[in-house]
């Protein structure tokens, strides 16, 4: 164990296989963002087999395995981002380290192969690289038949995926009828084997059909277009659960290049290399990044459950930076604390394991430096990082 430890200490621990396992913990000194919008400012969480089972103003009752002194640090939820397509591949290792250094514990899979998915799943669980914890997913097409969907429907839940990649909706003028008609046979058959579809619904025509429909998750606020509030109100009774990437719009800077030359998240020209802005004459280049901000304000106020994405590519630190600036426009930091914590949880199938620290939940805590309450700029500073009660990632 003295061994790991001086790996972890130096940074070096994702060059070698990574065994984790569930450990004891416990954290002092730190301020805590606890459940319930609770700020403890100087307290202690007891983490055993991976479990918070004590978090509190003080000094714990009684101290347990590793301790970490988080003095002049902060204890939060790890971050769960619930849409980003990752599969397994030839950089997988540098690409999950990266994520876990920005703080994320938690991925869910915004679609691809899902037997790549469920590759790169178990080499992290069998500790062959170090990574967050994967959710799975796999792709369905709507250019197919009612009765194959079912089958692939079928065929995933045999391989035990519990959620859809995200199914994409014509935008404008809205989705077909046989669109409608193959999502309706998706939700139909996923229904009966426990599957959560995930639709792809960007404009207020597309959004609206998917929550007639009965959609329960949509991966991307609407950005095409504004929401009205009936429209907003009509999604919140239907409780359909939205995540955002209201940065989708935005230009990126100094990612790709330092070059001061906007560029759209995949790296090529903005507003130009948007989907659909150059096949739309009405759409106005680059405006999805106002419409995706008032939207998510608009459907948050309505009561909708929005939770957290990036569906981003690039460098994770990056993304998470883009995003929660973004956001910071509409969103307060205890805004955000519920939508990146107890939120995105909900949305992933989770809310009773993640999204909070509290006793009961599983270990998944970030240490940051500095008050993220302050301004999202100190949720950029992830110094530590455990995951199911194992430390994962120790910047100190």
């Amino acid at each position: 164990m003295n061994v790991l430890l001086k790996i972890i200490k130096t940074g070096l621990l994702w060059l070698m296989p990574f065994y984790v396992l569930a450990q004891d913990l416990t954290i002092t000194n730190a301020r805590i963002i606890a459940a319930n919008d609770e700020v403890i400012q100087n307290g202690s969480i007891v983490v055993r087999n991976g479990t918070i089972v004590a978090v509190g103003a003080g000094e714990p009752a009684e101290v347990t395995g590793n301790v970490i002194d988080a003095h002049g640090m902060t204890a939060m939820p790890g971050f769960i981002d619930a849409h980003r397509h990752i599969n397994t591949g030839p950089d997988e290792r540098e690409q999950m380290q990266a994520l876990l250094e920005a703080g994320y514990t938690t991925i869910l899979s915004g679609g691809g192969p899902a037997e790549g998915n469920i590759i790169l799943r178990d080499r992290i669980d069998q500790g062959v690289i170090n990574g967050p914890r994967i959710i799975p997913s796999g792709r369905v097409s709507l250019a197919i038949s009612p009765e194959e969907a079912r089958a692939e429907i079928r065929r995933l839940a045999a391989m035990g995926i519990k959620f859809t990649g995200e199914i994409a909706l014509t935008s404008f003028p809205g989705p077909s009828e046989q669109e409608m008609t193959v999502l309706r046979a998706i939700l139909d058959e996923a229904e009966k084997v426990g599957i959560r579809v995930q639709v792809h619904a960007v404009s207020h025509q597309s959004t609206m059909a998917a929550i007639e429909a009965g959609v329960p998750l949509l991966v991307h606020t609407t950005n095409k277009n504004f929401l009205t509030r009936e429209q907003a109100q009509r999604m919140a009774a239907s409780s359909v659960k939205v995540l955002t990437t209201v940065g989708f719009g935005s230009p990126v800077f100094g990612v790709y290049a330092d070059d001061n030359v906007p560029r759209f998240r995949n790296g090529e020209a903005w507003p130009d290399s948007i989907p659909l802005t150059s096949r739309v004459p009405d759409l106005y280049l680059g405006q999805e990044t106002g419409n995706a901000q008032v939207n998510a304000r608009t459907i948050w106020d309505a009561g909708v459950v929005l939770g957290y994405c990036t569906d981003t590519s690039y460098d994770p630190l990056a993304g998470l930076d883009h995003e929660l600036k973004i956001l910071n426009v509409m969103f307060s930091m205890r805004d955000l604390v519920k939508l990146m914590g107890p939120n995105t949880a909900s949305y992933i199938q989770m809310g009773d394991q993640l999204g909070e620290l509290a006793p009961g939940k599983l270990a998944d805590i970030i240490l940051i430096d500095g008050d993220p309450l302050e301004g999202y700029w100190n949720w950029l500073k992830t110094t530590v990082v455990v995951k199911g009660g194992a430390v994962v990632v120790d910047k100190r």
